[in-house]
Order: structure tokens, then C-alpha cells, then sequence
């Protein structure tokens, strides 16, 4: 027994060591991957929005941004070439009724970058940098507005679901599309034409409207599940915090681009339906932050529930940060909207909060993607068991 675990720890220390070979790490890449940059990138951009303009926090999260583009960049590839490699079994991902909801994390990933481009890089670099945001962003609208519809639809006809296994990974592609828009809403203003400003303001409503609603019946599907069938295995812990998700991103989507209505309608002879729009932003993010406020109370206690028995640790656990991060954000924003103390200081100890979460589940990645345990794709398995089947 003593040298099976001395065993274990010498080849723990070799990299990828739980691979059968290195391009094993290729084969077995998944898109859940992906929620690290989801996960990275909203810590990046909510320590450059803490109250107090304080320097080191903004060349922190400047940082982060700049990992976070050499990290999405190293996935594109990885998982790029896994289609390339092994494709056959690449494209079992649209049967697997969790694997591919997780398609959305590659457009929502995107974002962040996109909006870091807004936030760090603008700054840093100048205006030139406008058009390639405004590029990148349609870019993720396209990929944002597929996975939003595509998905679901092989959910309807491909693959196998029920009530009692359903958890809220099922918001993964379609809130991908309200991610989109509060991103839009953070370049509109930065564009000098005003035709463009106005055409990314509407399709930012439209992508809103696209994903919202639909992210708000998958919750009231959610609560259902729950009742009657209790919470999920511990394997799925962190997605309790997924349906803060939406919520949160939807206040956000409101207030930004509420905040962007007045001028652009304003430019197009729509001064009062720019009024209105400010308005309907503003009380929209202050009611959907109230919800959210719900869905984090109840998170934290399952959480804490489960942590009584010990949570396996998985790339689900980067389920926790974006969601708490985004939700950290809005509070901050309402903060600056509404001058008040309260949503400041809560904001400040939420991002301290995804600021230890961030290191907690980085450093567990890190371990697990040196040793290779973490590559691990589900669609392989089950691929495998129908073959024996036959």
C-alpha cells in the first residue's frame, strides 16, 4: 500500500502524468475549458472598476486581461485541433446533453476580452484599438445568437434529457447572447459613427430580449427540479451558482445600455424614447439585482451544504466566479448610478470574495491540467459504451 502512493506521487510529479500520451490532453479537450476565461476575465474587469481608483488593483486586472487573451488563445487552439485530429469523436459533443451546453462559454469568454479591450486596452493603446472591438463583437454576436438557438434545438431532437437531471448548465448557451449585449453597450458609445452607435444599441436590446426571457423560464424550470427532486450530485455543487448568471448580466445589460440611450436616440431625433429607455434601464437593473440578491443567498447555502460532505474537485468549480463576478460588477455600477454607499461596499466584498474563489479554483486547474487528470471528455466515454453496446 506504501508504494502504490509513493507510486502515485512520482508520477504526480511528471506532467501530464494521467495521460496515456501528451496528445491524449488535445483528444480529451472540451469547451468547458473555456469557463476559465469566463471565469479570469471578469476578475480582470471588476478590479479595474473597485471604488477608489487605486493603481496596483487596475495593473492587476490589466494583467489578468492580458493572461486572459493568451489563455483563450491557447484553448482556440487546442480545441481547434482536436477537430482537426479527431473529429469523429469531436462531433459527439452535439449528443451529450451536458458537454455541449457549454458551447456557450467560448462567446462569453470572448467578451470579457472584448470588453478588457474597452477598459485596459483603449487606454493603454488609443482609439485604434475601436475597430477591432467592434469587429470582434460582432463576431461573438454571431457566435452568441447560434449557440442560443442550436443548442436547444439538439437538446429537442438529439439528445436525452429529464426533470431530475436537469441543472442550470442548461443557461450556459443562452445566456450567451445577454453577455453580448452588455457588451455592446460598453463599446456603442466609443464609436465615432453614429449610425454604427445606433445599429449596435438596438441589436444590443435584441440580444437581450433573445436571451433573457428564455434564461428566466429555464429558472422557473429550475426551482421545480429542485423541489421535487433535491439538489444535484456534489459533482455539480457550483452549479447553484450558475443562476445567478443571467440574472446578474441581465441588471447589467440594463443599466449599461440604458446608460448609452439618451445620446444615441437623441442623435436620431428620438430624445424622449432615449429618456425613457434611461429610465426603464435603471429600475429594470435595480428589480433584476433584487432577484439576484435570491438566487446568491440561496447559492451560498447550498454551498455550504455541500461542503459539509466535501466537493469533488472538477472544471465546474469555475462555475463559481463568473456569475459572483458579474453579479459583483452590477453592484458596483448601481453604486456609481445611484451614489449610494451600500451597493459600494457590497461590491467591494464581493470582488474580495471572487478574488479568493479566482485563486482557489486557478490554482486546483493548474495542478490538474500539469497532471493531466483534468482532461477528461465525457462524449469519449459515452461514444465508447454505445460501441460496446452494438
Amino acid at each position: 500500500m506504501r508504494d502504490i502512493s509513493l507510486s502515485k506521487v512520482m508520477q504526480g510529479g511528471q506532467p501530464l502524468s494521467a495521460l496515456s500520451n501528451p496528445r491524449e490532453a488535445i483528444r480529451q479537450f472540451t469547451p468547458n475549458w473555456f469557463a476559465a476565461t469566463m471565469g479570469t476575465g471578469i476578475l480582470a474587469l471588476a478590479l479595474g472598476q473597485l471604488p477608489g481608483d487605486i493603481a496596483l488593483l487596475s495593473y492587476a486586472g490589466k494583467a489578468l486581461w492580458l493572461f486572459n487573451i493568451v489563455l483563450f488563445s491557447a484553448f482556440t487552439l487546442m480545441y481547434a485541433a482536436r477537430w482537426v485530429f479527431f473529429f469523429n469523436e469531436a462531433k459527439q459533443i452535439f449528443g451529450h446533453s451536458t458537454v455541449s451546453m457549454f458551447f456557450g462559454t467560448i462567446p462569453m469568454g470572448l467578451a470579457t476580452i472584448i470588453n478588457g479591450l474597452m477598459q485596459y486596452g483603449v487606454p493603454t493603446w488609443g482609439d485604434a484599438l475601436i475597430p477591432l472591438a467592434h469587429g470582434l463583437w460582432w463576431l461573438d454576436v454571431a457566435m452568441a445568437l447560434a449557440c442560443g438557438v442550436l443548442i436547444p434545438f439538439m437538446m429537442f431532437t438529439r439528445q436525452e434529457h429529464s426533470i431530475d437531471q436537469m441543472t442550470a448548465v442548461w443557461l450556459l448557451p443562452v445566456v450567451a447572447a445577454e453577455v453580448a449585449a452588455a457588451s455592446g453597450g460598453v463599446i456603442a458609445p466609443h464609436l465615432a459613427d453614429a449610425s454604427a452607435q445606433f445599429n449596435m444599441l438596438i441589436t444590443s436590446y435584441v440580444l437581450w430580449a433573445y436571451s433573457v426571457p428564455v434564461a428566466l423560464s429555464i429558472l422557473v424550470i429550475l426551482v421545480l427540479r429542485l423541489a421535487l427532486h433535491k439538489l444535484p450530485h456534489e459533482n455539480m455543487a457550483a452549479s447553484s451558482w450558475l443562476s445567478l448568471g443571467p440574472i446578474g448580466t441581465g441588471a447589467l445589460g440594463m443599466l449599461v445600455i440604458g446608460g448609452d440611450a439618451p445620446a444615441i436616440f437623441a442623435a436620431h431625433g428620438m430624445a424622449n424614447v432615449g429618456a425613457v429607455a434611461a429610465g426603464i434601464g435603471l429600475i429594470a437593473g435595480i428589480l433584476f439585482w433584487g432577484l439576484g440578491l435570491w438566487w446568491m443567498l440561496l447559492a451560498l447555502l447550498i454551498t455550504a451544504r455541500y461542503a459539509k460532505g466535501g466537493i469533488p474537485f472538477n472544471l465546474g468549480w469555475w462555475g463559481f466566479t463568473f456569475p459572483l463576478g458579474v453579479y459583483a460588477v452590477t453592484t458596483l455600477k448601481l453604486g456609481v448610478i445611484l451614489d449610494l454607499a451600500f451597493f459600494e461596499v457590497l461590491g467591494v466584498i464581493l470582488v474580495l470574495m471572487l478574488a479568493v474563489m479566482w485563486l482557489v479554483v486557478a490554482a486546483k486547474t493548474t495542478i490538474g491540467a500539469y497532471r493531466g487528470n483534468l482532461f477528461v471528455s465525457p462524449c469519449i466515454a459515452s461514444l465508447k459504451a454505445k460501441q460496446a453496446q452494438r
